[in-house]
């Protein structure tokens, strides 16, 4: 599916990625019946973690990537439009765990980072709470991204714009209250799927930021986000912005 892989050392409270080309598999069989066995929980997490990875490359900043950015938004609007049918109690249906299984590979494979710029700082804050605690991964990301999204709503002003209006329908008015409008939508859609999105839900408390910031800076995570200007000190408003 993709290059990269993550290694957590609990012992040492740290959560490291590796990428390496070589780590690409030379194909892969996908085979829905075999999301039949996971349990709710894990179905959200995945298309909650796919969702937030096809975000880091889309809420940047306009590099004219036309394509780029209508494969980004038709993985999102599947995700929107499928994530209650994968979660519901009822029968489960093939073809609804078809498109999930297919529409989370394209969100993780790499085609929406092909020339554009990536994000990850929501994945590098991310990874020093579940060093922390062991938080699922992808519920780190439901909480963080929001958070980031509000902190650095001015940096990513015209890319979140654009979400708002291609993705949730906000075409018009006010741009900041568009913007909001996104934002609002992005945590309604993290909740409709019974994920976290204030640290509240996954245990981490305020007494925290001070450790999980000193971690950022032990893992060289103090230079973050597409252009490379998120200090530890804006990380720590996003943290703060999470409670």
């Amino acid at each position: 599916m993709n290059p990269i892989t993550v290694v957590s050392f609990e012992e040492l409270q740290a959560k490291v990625s590796i990428k390496n080309e070589n780590l690409f598999p030379a194909f892969s069989i996908l085979e829905p019946e075999l999301t039949y066995t996971l349990p709710k929980r894990q179905l959200a997490n995945g298309l909650s973690d796919s969702f937030v990875h096809v975000m880091e490359n889309y809420l940047t900043y306009p590099v004219g990537a036309k394509l780029q950015d209508r494969w980004s938004e038709g993985i999102l609007h599947t995700f929107i439009e499928i994530g209650q049918e994968v979660l519901a109690d009822e029968e489960i249906d093939y073809n609804t765990r078809a498109n999930f299984m297919w529409t989370v590979t394209n969100g993780f494979n790499g085609f929406t980072a092909s020339g554009v710029p990536g994000d990850w700082s929501s994945h590098a804050l991310g990874y020093e709470i579940t060093a922390l605690n062991g938080t699922d991964h992808a519920r780190t990301l439901s909480v963080i991204l929001p958070a980031t999204m509000k902190v650095r709503k001015k940096e990513k002003w015209d890319k979140l714009l654009q979400y708002a209006e291609r993705v949730w329908g906000a075409d018009s008015g006010d741009e900041e209250a568009r913007i909001d409008f996104g934002i609002r939508k992005t945590e309604e859609f993290f909740r409709s799927l019974e994920m976290p999105t204030r640290f509240s839900e996954i245990g981490i408390e305020e007494t925290d930021i001070d450790y999980m910031v000193e971690q950022l800076e032990v893992h060289k995570r103090d230079r973050l986000s597409e252009r490379a200007d998120q200090t530890l000190d804006i990380s720590r408003k996003i943290y703060e912005m999470a409670l």
